[in-house]
């Protein structure tokens, strides 16, 4: 006889997801203290935080689904719609204007046939502006995935993107 595995429901936290979320909450007093850190810890399974799944940790949170939601949108890295499995981060601050960021994205939507907030046709890339990416000394920047690239040029961009790389 066969044993049935239960369904995960994009409404419903599992059980790795919980025990993640439950670990957090055991240092502090009020479990919505947690919130940005169970935020993370949804989106760090699944890519991105649906609204079922917003709602799912709101309940377990014990606070509202809108309280939650105006957190996850005040911050820029917690994705609430699907991205790509390399999220470019390219830095559009007043030192990196200044430095060309502007032209970098025109580079980056002719390399990858994608404008800001745009996923490739095959998920690997979306690219996302972001105000400020903490190294101004170094611009323009931007960061692909988890790793950060300093003094952005064309060059850069087509070692990173070039024909055979998206």
């Amino acid at each position: 006889m066969s044993e049935l595995i239960p369904v995960l429901t994009d409404e419903q936290l599992s059980e790795t997801e919980l025990a993640a979320i439950d670990a957090e909450i055991a240092h502090v007093p009020y479990p919505a203290s947690v919130a940005i850190d169970a935020l993370k810890i949804v989106q760090a399974q699944r890519g991105w935080v649906s609204d079922d799944a917003l709602q799912a940790i709101a309940r377990h949170l014990k606070m509202s689904a809108e309280e939650l939601d105006g957190i996850a949108t005040f911050y820029n890295l917690i994705f609430r719609r699907p991205v790509g499995d390399k999220v470019i981060l390219l830095c559009d601050s007043i030192s990196c204007w200044i430095k060309g960021c502007d032209a970098l994205t025109q580079g980056v939507t002719n390399l990858l046939g994608v404008g800001p907030g745009e996923t490739t046709p095959d998920k690997a890339y979306t690219l996302l502006p972001i105000t400020c990416l903490g190294a101004c000394d170094k611009a323009p920047v931007m960061m692909v995935g988890e790793e950060l690239y300093e003094n952005v040029d064309e060059q850069t961009l087509h070692a990173l993107f070039g024909k055979g790389q998206a």
